[in-house]
């Protein structure tokens, strides 16, 4: 009843639809006179035939001479009342004609035209509203919807944030609506738009159009608004500057993010750590363990703390595991380490020397992304191989192989059999699900990490054969997400989070290895604030006090059951 009412409302409200309703009442009222008119011709001429004493003629009713009328005008014809007289048919004629124009063409297109277009319309806008209540707060507003904004909505709606997604297109707003998307509709060049967007009392804009529509954005939300944070996505560095020239808090380039991701999972050169955030002192860290001497024992046997380091998860193809004990590593599992800078610095000391390759990196395709990985791999000492179809993005000769990665003999060419690594670049998953497979088959024994870019392909990818995969959608809505004003959760990496709860009344007073929190949840403690300082790394026997803040590391599952499992703030 309230959309109706809504509709309604809408339907009224508006100039044009008032216009569209007085025109269909003034037909309805020409129709409605044709018909009582003929109704009173029709009665006249049967009562004369009755006085002309015509065959079988009688008297009729006016309700008679009604519904002879509709009949007749419908061309429905059942041929129960007929005239007698020559003036009678040609008055049926007459009937016939008009009815047809009127009722079955005239009255239609009137109809849909005037009433059911509009209806539609206010329908469509009765559901994607052009303004927000003016309670709406910390919500966060998007420009558009694709792969990164469905990852980010996911990951919003997760943690508990308010969004809504600005559409320019009625249809389109009208679409995903229909899809469970909250939407508004209104023109992004329209400063009207963020006023009734309430960007004043919103978190963040994000905006991740084309490089030029996003500074449009910047600075026509700019004039309405000077201190929400707006951050754009960035696909030529040289737009960076332009971005924070027009408005924009934060600029993400997600090419070079994602380039950083995939060259940090390789293991060609060495198996340093990799540190892929900080808090305070204590730094989160990856490391491959390929052709170091951890493989094919147990965390317990590698006695890794000892050298002050704490291993938190193992990654196994894509699957996050939380550290035990009895936790074998195999050659492809990348270690997530917790410790502070000098305890890194430890462990690269001991292992780093392990996984020295003298054999290039295969990097497939030079594209943003490739590009961004090579600069990566070249900061590590890291040596590569580049192979691109198109020779007009090749930067380096000497380096770059010109030909299709799917060809075996172009793979065979770049070094596919002694090569410790193959990173995977293009924009198209289907490319790259089908280049796995081709890598794979070519060299059972290569690490292969894949680029994706959207979410749902990152199981087939690992199915295909990628060790690891990278999702584009993922990393630019975690990269977003971590920005958030206030946010207790950080993302680390692919559904990985580190976050931020006071000590739950269950296990006060308790020691960490007592409460048992791993056991029971997945989460591990990786820090513990005491004395207003982080304590990366708290050994078991620290006991837990009220009113202290601890620093959890879990996946979604995992952060999930401690919520679940803790009445934890």
């Amino acid at each position: 009843m309230k959309s109706i009412a809504a509709q309604i409302l809408i339907l009224t409200r508006q100039r044009s639809s008032r216009r569209n309703l007085k025109a269909l009442a003034k037909f309805l009222a020409v129709l409605i006179g044709m018909i009582m008119t003929y109704t009173v011709i029709f009665h006249l001429i049967m009562e004369y035939e009755v006085r002309m004493n015509y065959e079988g003629q009688e008297h009729h009713s006016w309700l008679s001479g009604l519904y002879w009328t509709l009949v007749t005008m419908s061309t429905l014809g059942f041929g129960d009342i007929t005239f007698q007289s020559d003036l009678g048919r040609a008055f049926t004629i007459v009937v016939i004609l008009s009815g047809t124009l009127f009722l079955l063409v005239l009255l239609p297109f009137t109809f849909i035209q005037f009433f059911y277009a509009p209806w539609v319309e206010s329908q469509a806008q009765a559901s994607t509203p052009q303004d927000l209540p003016e309670s709406e707060r910390d919500h966060v507003l998007l420009t558009q919807i694709d792969p990164v904004t469905e990852a980010l909505i996911k990951k919003l709606e997760q943690f508990g944030h308010r969004y809504a997604l600005i559409v320019e297109e009625i249809d389109e707003a009208r679409r995903l609506h229909d899809q469970n998307y909250r939407v508004m509709r209104g023109d992004l060049d329209d400063p009207e738009t963020y006023e009734s967007a309430r960007l004043n009392q919103a978190s963040m804009l994000v905006s991740t159009l084309s490089d030029a529509a996003d500074t449009t954005v910047c600075i026509t939300a700019r004039g309405v608004n000077e201190t929400t944070p707006i951050v754009t996505t960035v696909e030529d560095p040289v737009s960076t500057q332009i971005h924070e020239m027009a408005g924009a808090s934060n600029t993400i380039r997600l090419p070079e993010i994602m380039g950083q991701a995939l060259a940090r999972c390789s293991s060609g050169g060495d198996a340093i750590t990799h540190t892929v955030a900080s808090f305070d002192t204590l730094r989160l860290a990856e490391a491959n363990a390929t052709k170091t001497p951890l493989v094919g024992k147990t965390l317990r046997e590698n006695r890794i703390g000892d050298l002050g380091v704490s291993v938190v998860g193992l990654w196994e193809r894509g699957n996050f595991k939380p550290a035990r004990p009895d936790s074998v590593v195999s050659p492809n599992t990348v270690l997530m380490l917790v410790g502070s800078e000098q305890q890194l610095l430890n462990y690269d000391e001991h292992f780093a020397i392990y996984a020295v390759s003298g054999e290039p990196v295969i990097i497939i395709g030079s594209g943003r992304i490739g590009t961004a990985t090579a600069e990566a791999l070249e900061a590590r000492g890291v040596s590569y191989r580049v192979i691109e179809q198109n020779g007009r993005r090749v930067n380096n000769p000497d380096i770059t192989i010109v030909g299709n990665a799917a060809d075996p003999e172009i793979l065979k060419q770049a070094g596919i059999a002694t090569t410790p690594t193959v990173i995977i670049t293009t924009n198209d998953d289907d490319t790259n699900l089908y280049l796995t497979l081709l890598c794979r088959q070519s060299n059972p024994d290569v690490e292969i990490i894949a680029r994706c870019t959207l979410d749902k392909h990152v199981k087939a990818l690992h199915k295909a054969g990628a060790d690891f995969v990278q999702s584009y959608a993922s990393i630019g809505a975690s990269s977003i997400f971590n920005l958030l004003q206030k946010s207790r959760v950080v993302t680390v990496t692919q559904g990985l989070d580190v976050f931020r709860v006071n000590v739950p009344t269950e296990v006060i007073g308790k020691t960490i290895i007592e409460c048992g929190i791993r056991e029971k949840t997945g989460c591990t403690i990786i820090g513990y604030h005491k004395d207003g300082t982080l304590e990366p790394n708290p050994r078991p026997d620290t006991t837990l006090e009220q009113g202290r803040e601890m620093l959890m590391i879990g996946d979604w599952e995992a952060r999930n059951n401690f919520f679940k499992a803790y009445n934890a703030s």
